[in-house]
């Protein structure tokens, strides 16, 4: 008998392979229709998340115990395999003999009629070595790492020229990680410590945020939405990197802010908050569907100042020129300081992200000109790499002579940031990754 979670995972898998959906989209997909208690919905998130963040890995222990190529493989089996070895592997509370036997009746049940005995075989010898699996080689340390941490080989060879062999080692292991879940406080509706205390009556513990006020970190393995918190409209949920770049940017009481790509609206929600609700936003993002997410959220939490509307990035309202106090510019980008959260977007190449320091130019140099003189605008962006990060804020300078890069002071881990500009990295700060510079308009 198939257990409900495997079924599920299973099912979230073959979906996210098949449709081209993220992992995330999969697995809700599935778990909206499986009905799953929440401690097999939460085994099933952790066997989907897993096996995508450690594909390569999984792939390199398949291909050394099978006498079948991986090519030759029937998709489906080996979307089964590699759940059955990620569990074998990495879940050390599952027994063996369990994650063997349920993965040859989801062989049994999904796949052709002789994969069961193939697959048995296959899992029967890595179970039987698990303490003695092949050590993972390449042609050099690079390839080693990218396999031992399935990363795309082009992708380590960047973080490596930034970073060095270990502080890269270290920034993968991190992208594989389980990230904390953080939230912040809602004070126009209450106290932090109602919020704690309201959690705990739903039986998820919350600690407030080592160094950064107003945030909590949240544990116990419950769907944060289902929660009468959340659906109250007391928390939001936002990584501390992201929640930094809007205390970067110091919003003043009673100012007027563009966030330019806003969906789906966390900066915005961090500005009401650090302003009281006194801030005029206009949250704007590219379609309608993008600004009903913003709309949905800021009507949760009771945020009367934002103002969700459709406005491209790139196209000038020549209303808004020269009106805002501070410009949000948190730009589309190849996402690589999120990985923790979204494994699959390690698989992007090189060719899908060549185009984004052209776009992110294009979006910046737009809404710089809704800055009013005197004013601020942050560029921002959650990936890793220079050439989305600094390389588009020098250019920009280049080019813009009435704006100049200012420091800030950011909470520690953070701390001082003279320059203007900083990277916050997974590994360092135990966050997302995130790139935030902060620039003023001169009067």
């Amino acid at each position: 008998m198939i257990t409900p979670a495997r079924q599920a995972a299973y099912r979230a898998l073959f979906r996210y392979r098949k449709t081209g959906a993220r992992s995330d989209e999969a697995l809700v997909f599935v778990l909206s229709n499986a009905q799953l208690s929440e401690p097999d919905a939460a085994l099933t998130s952790r066997i989907v998340y897993g096996v995508v963040q450690n594909m390569r890995l999984l792939d390199y222990y398949i291909s050394a115990f099978s006498s079948v190529k991986l090519q030759k493989m029937q998709p489906q089996v080996l979307d089964i395999l590699r759940l059955s070895v990620y569990q074998l592997v990495f879940l050390s509370k599952i027994p063996s003999n369990a994650a063997v036997s349920e993965g040859v009746e989801l062989a049994k049940k999904h796949a052709h009629a002789r994969a069961a005995s193939f697959v048995n075989a296959v899992l029967r010898k890595i179970a039987g070595q698990l303490e003695t699996l092949p050590e993972v080689t390449g042609k050099n340390e690079i390839e080693r790492l990218a396999t031992r941490y399935s990363h795309p080989t082009w992708l380590v060879q960047a973080f490596v020229e930034r970073l060095g062999i270990d502080e890269t080692a270290a920034l993968l292991q991190a992208d594989n990680s389980i990230p904390d879940v953080t939230a912040v406080v809602n004070i126009s509706k209450a106290t932090i410590t109602d919020v704690i205390e309201q959690l705990r009556r739903e039986g998820v513990t919350a600690e407030a945020h080592e160094t950064i006020s107003g945030l909590l970190t949240l544990y116990g393995g419950r769907q944060i939405t289902r929660l009468q918190a959340f659906q109250k409209g007391l928390l939001y949920i936002q990584d501390p990197a992201s929640y930094l770049s809007v205390l970067a940017a110091a919003p003043i009481h009673g100012g007027i802010i563009i966030d330019g790509c806003a969906a789906p609206g966390g900066k915005s929600f961090a500005v009401s908050v650090l302003t009281d609700a006194t801030a005029r936003i206009q949250a704007c993002d590219v379609s309608e569907q993008k600004v009903r997410l913003i709309r949905d959220g800021a009507e949760r939490l009771g945020f009367t100042g934002i103002e969700p509307r459709v406005q491209d990035a790139r196209t000038f309202n020549p209303a808004l020129e020269a009106c805002a106090d501070l410009v949000i510019a948190d730009v589309p980008c190849s996402g690589f300081g999120v990985i923790r959260k979204k494994p699959e977007i390690r698989y992007k190449t090189p060719e899908e992200i060549a185009g984004l320091p052209a776009l992110q130019s294009e979006i910046l140099a737009n809404l710089s000109r809704y800055v009013k003189p005197g004013g601020i605008l942050m560029y921002t962006t959650c990936t890793l790499l220079s050439a989305e990060n600094e390389d588009v804020v020098q250019a920009f300078i280049e080019t813009n002579n009435d704006f100049s890069l200012e420091g800030f002071e950011l909470p520690m881990p953070v701390g001082a940031v003279p320059d203007g500009m900083t990277t916050i990295w997974p590994h360092r700060h135990g966050t997302d990754g995130f790139f935030i510079s902060r620039l003023r308009r001169r009067l």
